[in-house]
């Protein structure tokens, strides 16, 4: 039976890798529950959050954003940003436009085409896969991709859920200058997201020197980001700086697009409170066991790592926590009945 359960995971794994399909065509989605605006909200501020959108994750995304329209007091003022690969083909971006549509019919989303390029020469092999694609570098070009007129975004990864109000962290006060507002972690060992050359060179070392307050890693699948305050700062260039410092210098450090951002941003983050990012629930990145929830309340549901829920449901092998994602799984079945979908109406 064992052998059985890696055969079908294994098997998740490829179907995912393809498009969520053996023949490389995307599933069925289920259109979701229409969530509707009270008289309250009237003239509230609209809320632009951006995500990544692909074949791979698209299950992942579309869970998350009905997640988002669920527990929101003001569902309508959202707005959302989707960032797909430039390299798509017209016919494989055509079926993500339907996929989304299929499940929010009246959704004010935009998607936007990703120049991979821009990453292809900067992109380091890391520790999984999954972190060398260049979309996952793309919340680094946020600030060029969105229109001027958006001035703040709220950045979620396609891995996550929200089951509180999104409004209480897109109204995180940033301050006079901060850029950024992440979850901070400062009892992680910060050291060990750097490699030995990178602590023993001086200057590389050096950058963390006069941060405001000391540097904790903080994870990048849950960001409020001002974007004039970041292109006012040039971060975009300053990502890009440390990225080339790896590829061509030497290997600082083993982990994907988040290394740069704690080489910029750390010291300097608008801390959000740890209920927003109850990260680590798709294990490490190697191995992608079961984890339990951090201790306290719980406002975001991430599940960073190898292991992801629709990958474990659907090989039979899933974690206690993965039944909780499952509700807002938007993929279509034959023969299945939508009780789970009424769940979260």
């Amino acid at each position: 039976m064992r052998v059985l359960a890696v055969v079908l995971l294994a098997a998740a794994c490829a179907a995912a890798a393809s498009g969520g399909s053996g023949g490389g065509e995307l599933p069925e989605f289920r259109e979701a529950p229409a969530f509707r605006n009270g008289a309250a909200c009237a003239g509230a501020p609209t809320i632009h959050i951006a995500m990544t959108l692909d074949a791979t994750y698209l299950r992942g995304s579309l869970a998350g954003v009905l997640s988002v329209l669920r527990h929101a007091a003001c569902p309508e003022s959202i707005a959302f940003h989707f960032v797909a690969s430039s390299t798509s083909p017209a016919r494989r971006l055509a079926a993500l436009r339907r996929a989304l549509a299929a499940a929010f019919p009246t959704l004010p989303a935009t998607v936007h085409r990703f120049d991979a390029r821009l990453v292809r020469g900067k992109i380091s092999s890391s520790v999984r896969r999954a972190l060398d694609q260049p979309l996952n570098y793309a919340r680094i070009y946020l600030a060029d991709l969105l229109p001027r007129s958006v001035p703040r975004v709220l950045y979620l990864d396609s891995d996550l859920l929200v089951v509180d109000d999104v409004a209480r962290l897109w109204t995180t006060d940033l301050g006079p200058d901060a850029a950024l507002a992440a979850p901070e972690y400062c009892h992680a060992n910060f050291t060990s997201y750097f490699t030995d050359a990178f602590w023993r060179h001086p200057e590389y070392a050096a950058v963390f020197a006069n941060r405001t307050r000391v540097p904790c890693y903080f994870n990048t699948g849950v960001m409020v980001i001002d974007l004039d305050r970041w292109r006012a700062g040039g971060y975009t260039a300053n990502l890009e700086y440390w990225m080339e410092v790896q590829k061509l210098e030497a290997r600082i450090y083993e982990l994907g697009s988040l290394p740069p951002f704690l080489l910029v941003f750390a010291g300097e983050v608008k801390a959000v409170e740890h209920r927003w990012n109850q990260h680590g629930l798709g294990g490490d990145n190697v191995a992608g066991q079961c984890r339990e929830l951090h201790p306290g309340p719980v406002s975001l549901l991430h599940w960073s790592g190898k292991g992801k829920p629709w990958l474990r449901l659907d090989a039979g092998r899933p974690c206690p926590l993965d039944a909780l994602w499952a509700p807002y799984d938007l993929r279509r079945r034959r023969g299945a009945r939508d009780d789970l979908l009424a769940a979260v109406a």
